[in-house]
This record gives C-alpha cells, structure tokens and sequence, in this order.
C-alpha cells in the first residue's frame, strides 16, 4: 500500500482510508462482526487510516470501531479521526455548534466509545456560520496542547476559510467532496491545500458507488434515504448518469481494471496530498479499492478517462437544498 504524509507536519499513513459511516448502517445494515471483519482485512492489505463521526449513526461507527480496538488491545493500529460540531437544538433542529465547550465535551464522549486517549485527527464537520473560524482554530489548538488530539482539520470548507483558519494555525487536512463525478474541489480547494500543505481528504472518491461496476439502480436508490432525495440518485438524473457511468466501465474492462479501481486511481492522481477514503462494507470491493492505489495512471490514460467523463458530465447537483445546509460554496 503506498503511503503519504497526512499534511506537511503529520505522519505517514496509507494512501487509501476508509471512510466508516458505512459502518453505521448508511448506506446498509451492518453488524459488529462483518465490521471487525473488514478491520482485520484492512490492516492485512495496509490500509491503516480511519475516518468516522460522532453522529455517525450516533456514535454506532466509533462504537464498533472502539469494540475492535478493545479486541485486539491495538488502540494505535490505525490512524483515526473522528468529528464533531453537528448537533440540535431545543425544537430538534439540526443546527452547528462550534464552541469549545461542545466540541471537546463532543470529543471526550467520541474518546470513550473508541477505547482511546486522544485521536490522530479531530475535524470540525460543519462550520458554524456565526462563530469566526480563527476561534474556533484557536479552540482546536487548546485540544492539541491538552494532548487530546494530535491534529485538526475542517470538513466542507472554502479555500478562503481555510487561509483564514490556517493564519492561526496549520490546519493538518481539509474534508470534502472529490471525485470523477464532483469536480468543484479543482476550484480552488486542491491548489489552496497544496500551497498550505494541508491534506485533501477525499470522501465519496468512487461517487457514492455511482462509479463502479455495480452502480445502484433505482430501487437501490429508493432503499437508502439519503439517495432518495439526492439529485444524482433521482429519476431522469440516475438513468443519464447511468448511462455515463457505463463508458467508464467499458473503458475500465478494456485497462483490465474494476470501474471502482480505475475512480480511485484517478483520485490519487490529482495530487500527492490527496487523499481518498471510500466508505464500504465489504471485503471484496475494499479489495478493489486497493487495487486501484497500485494502478499507475499516465497523462494519456487521465485524458481517455476525463474524454469518457469530463467536467460537468454528472445530471444533478450533488446536495440537494436541504443538505447543503452547513457546507460552504464558493467559486
């Protein structure tokens, strides 16, 4: 498995991380020993990078994670980030709280379901619009001094946040959104993480599986509630999509490679501080992440990919109104 720095300042870690929302029932039931499972297959092909939430099925996936930990008595096997800073309020609405008494209150709870002292990483997963992010970088830094978190980072933020954060203190990584089908980091967010020597944190690197061998259908589709409301997932968008997606896979068969290979190549090929981390829940398709950390992509092989799908190919934004409450645009 090849290995990357996580920022200028962090360790190494596998390229490939996975990213364990899966592991709370997200896209699929799960249960402790398939997840334990997928651990154990992890750590034999080097995938050793962990990325989870508190809210993640309200603390199920740290909670498994931490089980495993407890198992094996290996609390440093992985490098692990975890999240906070999405919550509610009195009348139950979802809404952001970025001060440093919820998230390190958020934190400690996070450190107890994972069996661990401190986490590798600790991001703020949604920024809280009226709070300055130089306060809250500020806060994040007073976690790292108490030896509760070796490094922070923000997830969904623009470039300009990210340089104002990063004025206080070195942000180690920065979460968002990157793939064939999600291109916008390219505006911006990629180069400003390079400059800054900030990781770029891939999620949905293989499109939310659209970009992949078996690509979910429209009763898939329905049966995941998340994509049942998502643009992409919906009606006359999925079928178009769909139809995108099977040049990739023609174009995938003749390289000799899965279509969820040949994302994932594409991915680490935007940069060596990229970093992608697919979630799954199984062992066969982790396998097929894998491989795609070990393809090789030359500069005519990316043109043949980007001919197939070039930018703007995908029907349908990738949030629908409601979900983009909390992640911030920019252009």
């Amino acid at each position: 498995m090849k290995m990357t720095k996580m920022g200028k300042n962090g360790p190494e870690v596998s390229v490939l991380g996975i990213g364990a929302m899966s592991f709370a029932g997200f896209y699929g039931p799960t249960t402790e020993p398939e997840v334990h499972a997928l651990l154990d297959a992890s750590l034999e092909m080097g995938v050793t990078h962990l990325d989870t939430s508190n809210i993640y099925g309200m603390g199920k996936s740290e909670t498994l994670i931490g089980s495993y930990i407890k198992k094996t008595g290996k609390p440093d096997a992985f490098y692990i980030a975890t999240k906070a800073g999405i919550t509610k309020d009195a009348d139950g609405n979802r809404c952001y709280d970025n001060s440093l008494e919820h998230i390190e209150a958020e934190l400690d709870a996070s450190l107890k379901r994972l069996n661990r002292d401190y986490v590798d990483l600790f991001y703020i997963h949604r920024r809280e619009a009226n709070r300055p992010i130089e306060e809250v970088t500020e806060s994040l830094a007073k976690l790292v001094q108490k030896g509760k978190i070796k490094a922070f980072g923000f997830s969904e933020i623009a470039p300009a946040s990210l340089r104002r954060a990063n004025a206080v203190a070195h942000v180690a990584a920065v979460q968002s959104e990157y793939s064939l089908s999600t291109r916008a980091p390219e505006l911006g967010l990629v180069q400003t993480c390079a400059e800054l020597g900030t990781a770029l944190v891939a999620f949905s690197p293989v499109g939310r599986g659209l970009l992949s061998d078996t690509p979910p259908d429209a009763a898939k589709a329905q049966s995941v509630a998340f994509m049942r409301t998502n643009p992409r997932f919906m009606g006359d968008n999925l079928t178009r999509n769909l139809e995108y997606v099977a040049k990739l896979q023609a174009l995938a068969a003749e390289m000799g490679t899965s279509t969820a290979a040949l994302a994932m190549a594409w991915v680490i090929a935007k940069g060596d501080h990229i970093l992608p981390i697919p979630g799954t829940r199984s062992i066969a398709h982790l396998q097929q992440l894998v491989d795609g950390c070990a393809l090789t992509l030359s500069e005519a092989d990316i043109a043949r990919i980007e001919t197939v799908l070039p930018v703007g190919w995908a029907y349908g934004d990738r949030y629908s109104d409601d979900q983009w409450y909390g992640p911030e645009r920019f252009s």
